[in-house]
């Protein structure tokens, strides 16, 4: 299991957002939206997890530096 980063997210991105884009490399185990414990919104970055590490890695390579929400994302492991 591959836990992915990614950060640089709109507010106004969904872990639906997230699983449909990163999907498109492999199955996505779960996505995690980081939330702020006091306002309850997000705080921008995201945990994705993917079983394969084949899948993780090229998701990685793809996805880092793309528009998601109109916002370039960084994605790392």
């Amino acid at each position: 299991m591959t836990k992915i980063f990614v950060g640089n997210l709109s507010y106004q991105t969904s872990e639906a957002d997230l699983e449909k884009a990163f999907s498109r490399y492999g199955r996505v185990s779960s996505v995690r939206m980081v939330m702020d414990r006091a306002s309850g919104s997000p705080r921008g970055f995201a945990f994705v997890q993917m079983p394969g590490i084949d899948d993780a890695e090229e998701a990685i390579v793809r996805m880092n530096g793309q528009l998601i929400s109109g916002r370039a994302i960084s994605v790392s492991e």
